[in-house]
C-alpha cells in the first residue's frame, strides 16, 4: 500500500516537472525568436523564421535539453500558440510580440466590430489621453476574447478590459492583421476608439 502510494506520487510528480520544463523552454524560445537570437548565435530571416535545427543545435549548446520532438510538443500545446512551423517544419517563428525589426508578411483583413486590450488600470490613466501604443513592439495587440484580455491585463497588475471599436477604426482607414494564433494586430489605437473601461 505505502509503495503504491509513493508510486503515484512519483507518477503524479514527473508530468509537472515535464511540464515546468517545457514552460522554462517554451520562455527561452520566446526571448530568442521575438527579441534576441544572437544571444544564442542564431540568425532569423526577414520574416522572423529560423532553421529548426540550427535552434536546436544552439539550444543544446547552452545547455537546453530540446529535441525535434520536445519542439513540436511545444508548438502544439502552447495555450496562446506563441510559435508557428513552416509546412514542412524546417523553418520555425515567433507569431507574434516582436521588439526586432521583421516582415511578418500578414495580409490585412477586417476585423469584427470590436476587440478587447486587456491593460492596468494605471496603464488606462495613460490610454485614456494617448490611445494605445505599440511601444518597443511592432504592433498593438487585441483579442476578440474579453477572458484573453483578463488574463493579459491581470499579469501585469488589476487588469482592466478595454473594448475597441475595430470595425470603425477600419473603416477609418487603419489598418489591422491576425496572426497564426488569432491575436489582432494594428499600429495604434487613439483614445477616440475605445470605450470607457
Amino acid at each position: 500500500m505505502v509503495n503504491t502510494d509513493k508510486g503515484q506520487t512519483t507518477s503524479k510528480r514527473r508530468p509537472r516537472q515535464m511540464n515546468k520544463q517545457l514552460n522554462n523552454i517554451s520562455k527561452q524560445l520566446s526571448y530568442i525568436l521575438r527579441h534576441q537570437p544572437k544571444s544564442i548565435g542564431l540568425s532569423l530571416n526577414e520574416q522572423g523564421w529560423a532553421n529548426v535545427q540550427e535552434l536546436i543545435t544552439k539550444l543544446q549548446q547552452q545547455g537546453t535539453g530540446i529535441d525535434l520532438a520536445t519542439l513540436e510538443i511545444i508548438v502544439a500545446t502552447n495555450d496562446k500558440k506563441r510559435f508557428a512551423f513552416n509546412e514542412d517544419k524546417t523553418m520555425i517563428r515567433a507569431s507574434q510580440g516582436h521588439s526586432l525589426e521583421i516582415e511578418l508578411s500578414y495580409a490585412p483583413i477586417q476585423p469584427p466590430e470590436l476587440l478587447f486590450h486587456g491593460t492596468t488600470y494605471e496603464a488606462w490613466q495613460l490610454i485614456r489621453t494617448k490611445g494605445i501604443m505599440k511601444m518597443n513592439r511592432h504592433h498593438v495587440h487585441l483579442t476578440d476574447n474579453q477572458s484573453t484580455a483578463v488574463q493579459v491585463g491581470h499579469r501585469h497588475g488589476k487588469p482592466v478590459v478595454l473594448t475597441i471599436k475595430a470595425l470603425l477604426m477600419y473603416q477609418h482607414q487603419f489598418i489591422f492583421y491576425q496572426s497564426e494564433n488569432g491575436v489582432w494586430l494594428t499600429d495604434t489605437v487613439p483614445p477616440e476608439y475605445i470605450e470607457n473601461a
